[in-house]
């Protein structure tokens, strides 16, 4: 009989434990973490200096941002897929589109943030129109970012590619004019881009916005050639799409259109940092 007293006490002590787990497991999100958090992972500079700034305004509207920084291109992407992480900011829609084809990534475009305008820099050559003749163009191993490269190199008027190819994806063996012989090494991880420009004189290299600010360079004071403002190298706001209409994820990129926030981008990296409307680049 004391046996069998104690089954039953036992039995319904595990059937406590089991409805405490399932009383917790309902206010929880379907990775197991507070459905009023949201993860989002990004480059540390500007993306994640933004996050930061927003991280108060969206506390109040009952959300808490929680920031995972990344110091590559690859990784925040496999992050999102493997449900890590609820999106990520920190790259542009062209570098988006190519990672999708080539992963079958079920991503969406939540919203476009800014654009980190791409720039030209050298220690030595001081105008792009005075680049001597067989200079060396460094850039990125990223392909997604050639086109804007040669776009800036064409609308100066160094290059020419051939009648018909989309410049937003154009690679190097595009071009078909190149009048002062110049050479292209496009074999460098993006993050070594500003070592690159330190150690090599007499060189140009293509460095972008984020990487270029936080090697202390003004994109719109220290390069000698810069992207144009239509560039349709947006930095956007992304999630898995079955979580596009997130109600968090929504008030993150609402948050991040709102005139302050925008106001203090500019201000804080000196118009380097252009914001846009969400739906710019589509």
């Amino acid at each position: 009989m004391k046996k069998w007293a104690g089954l039953v006490a036992l039995g319904l002590v595990t059937f406590g434990l089991a409805a405490c787990g399932n009383s917790d497991s309902s206010s929880s999100d379907s990775s197991g973490g507070d459905s009023n958090t949201l993860v989002v992972g990004a480059s540390p500079t500007p993306h994640a200096e933004i996050l930061e700034h927003v991280k108060p305004i969206l506390e109040k509207e009952g959300v808490n941002l929680e920031i995972k920084k990344f110091d590559d291109y690859v990784l925040p992407n496999k992050a999102l897929a493997d449900g890590d992480i609820d999106a990520n900011y920190f790259q542009h829609l062209p570098f988006l589109n190519k990672a999708i084809k080539e992963n079958d990534y079920k991503f969406s475009n939540v919203g476009a943030i800014h654009i980190e305008p791409m720039g030209l820099y050298s220690q030595d050559v001081k105008n792009i129109d005075d680049i001597p003749e067989g200079t060396t163009i460094i850039t990125s191993n990223s392909e997604s970012d050639w086109g804007r490269i040669i776009t800036i190199l064409k609308n100066a008027g160094l290059v020419d590619v051939k009648e018909g190819t989309d410049l937003e994806t154009a690679t190097f063996d595009d071009i078909t004019d190149n009048p002062k012989n110049l050479e292209f090494k496009h074999d460098i991880d993006p993050s070594l881009l500003t070592t690159t420009y330190q150690n090599e004189p007499k060189t140009v290299v293509a460095i972008n916005a984020n990487f270029a600010y936080g090697a202390g360079l003004n994109p719109l004071e220290d390069s000698i050639a810069l992207e144009e403002d239509n560039s349709p190298y947006v930095n956007v706001l992304v999630s898995r799409t079955e979580d596009k209409d997130n109600e968090n994820i929504q008030k993150l990129n609402d948050v991040l259109h709102q005139k302050e926030v925008q106001d203090w981008i500019l201000k804080k990296w000196g118009g380097s940092v252009k914001p846009v409307a969400s739906d710019a680049g589509e």
